[in-house]
Protein backbone atom coordinates (compact mmCIF):
# COMPACT_ATOMS: atom_id res chain seq x y z
CA UNK A 1 0.00 0.00 0.00
CA UNK A 2 2.82 2.00 0.88
CA UNK A 3 4.03 2.05 -3.01
CA UNK A 4 0.67 2.89 -4.38
CA UNK A 5 0.45 6.32 -2.02
CA UNK A 6 4.60 6.61 -3.36
CA UNK A 7 3.35 6.51 -6.86
CA UNK A 8 -0.10 8.52 -6.45
CA UNK A 9 2.15 11.43 -4.67
CA UNK A 10 4.21 11.18 -7.40
CA UNK A 11 2.02 11.93 -10.12
CA UNK A 12 0.43 14.33 -8.20
CA UNK A 13 3.95 16.29 -7.66
CA UNK A 14 4.58 15.70 -11.61
CA UNK A 15 1.21 17.75 -12.50
CA UNK A 16 1.95 20.23 -9.91
CA UNK A 17 5.74 20.85 -11.87
CA UNK A 18 3.65 20.64 -14.81
CA UNK A 19 1.10 23.56 -13.77
CA UNK A 20 4.08 25.75 -12.35
CA UNK A 21 4.97 25.48 -15.92
CA UNK A 22 1.31 27.39 -17.25
CA UNK A 23 0.01 23.74 -18.44
CA UNK A 24 -3.48 24.16 -19.25
CA UNK A 25 -3.88 19.88 -19.17
CA UNK A 26 -1.99 19.76 -15.92
CA UNK A 27 -4.51 22.47 -14.64
CA UNK A 28 -7.39 20.06 -15.77
CA UNK A 29 -6.15 16.83 -14.33
CA UNK A 30 -5.47 18.66 -10.95
CA UNK A 31 -8.80 19.69 -11.21
CA UNK A 32 -10.03 16.19 -12.24
CA UNK A 33 -8.16 14.71 -9.11
CA UNK A 34 -9.64 16.95 -6.15
CA UNK A 35 -12.59 16.62 -7.25
CA UNK A 36 -12.66 12.63 -7.61
CA UNK A 37 -11.05 11.81 -4.93
CA UNK A 38 -8.33 9.60 -7.38
CA UNK A 39 -4.19 9.88 -7.01
CA UNK A 40 -4.69 9.17 -3.34
CA UNK A 41 -6.04 12.62 -2.87
CA UNK A 42 -9.02 13.91 -0.38
CA UNK A 43 -11.93 15.04 -2.19
CA UNK A 44 -11.94 18.93 -2.43
CA UNK A 45 -14.18 20.89 -4.22
CA UNK A 46 -12.52 24.36 -3.33
CA UNK A 47 -8.76 22.86 -4.56
CA UNK A 48 -10.89 21.28 -7.50
CA UNK A 49 -12.34 24.46 -8.58
CA UNK A 50 -9.16 26.49 -8.17
CA UNK A 51 -7.70 24.37 -10.69
CA UNK A 52 -10.50 23.87 -13.50
CA UNK A 53 -10.24 27.96 -13.11
CA UNK A 54 -6.69 28.18 -13.94
CA UNK A 55 -7.21 25.78 -16.82
CA UNK A 56 -10.59 27.35 -17.70
CA UNK A 57 -9.07 30.96 -17.99
CA UNK A 58 -6.46 29.07 -20.47
CA UNK A 59 -9.65 28.41 -22.66
CA UNK A 60 -9.69 24.54 -21.57
CA UNK A 61 -12.90 23.70 -22.62
CA UNK A 62 -13.59 20.69 -20.53
CA UNK A 63 -12.56 22.66 -17.79
CA UNK A 64 -15.29 24.99 -17.98
CA UNK A 65 -18.05 22.38 -17.86
CA UNK A 66 -16.73 20.67 -14.82
CA UNK A 67 -15.80 23.93 -13.21
CA UNK A 68 -19.36 24.92 -13.61
CA UNK A 69 -20.52 21.38 -12.39
CA UNK A 70 -19.06 21.43 -8.98
CA UNK A 71 -19.78 25.44 -8.76
CA UNK A 72 -23.44 23.82 -8.37
CA UNK A 73 -22.31 21.59 -5.30
CA UNK A 74 -20.14 24.98 -3.72
CA UNK A 75 -21.23 28.09 -1.37
CA UNK A 76 -20.28 31.78 -2.52
CA UNK A 77 -17.80 31.60 0.04
CA UNK A 78 -16.46 28.14 -1.55
CA UNK A 79 -16.19 29.68 -4.62
CA UNK A 80 -14.68 32.68 -3.77
CA UNK A 81 -12.12 30.89 -1.47
CA UNK A 82 -10.97 28.96 -4.95
CA UNK A 83 -10.82 32.03 -6.54
CA UNK A 84 -8.40 33.75 -4.07
CA UNK A 85 -6.36 30.43 -4.65
CA UNK A 86 -6.17 30.73 -8.34
CA UNK A 87 -4.90 34.28 -8.12
CA UNK A 88 -2.37 33.17 -5.24
CA UNK A 89 -1.21 30.47 -7.54
CA UNK A 90 -0.82 32.63 -10.42
CA UNK A 91 1.05 35.29 -8.76
CA UNK A 92 3.53 32.75 -7.09
CA UNK A 93 4.45 31.24 -10.48
CA UNK A 94 4.91 34.54 -11.84
CA UNK A 95 7.58 35.68 -9.26
CA UNK A 96 9.00 32.71 -9.54
CA UNK A 97 9.26 32.98 -13.55
CA UNK A 98 10.56 36.71 -12.72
Amino acid sequence: MGQSIESANFLIESRLRDAARGNMDAYYELGIVYSTGSEGAEVDLIEAHKWFNLAAVGGHQGAQRCRAEISDEMTAREIAEAQRGARAWLAETQRRAA
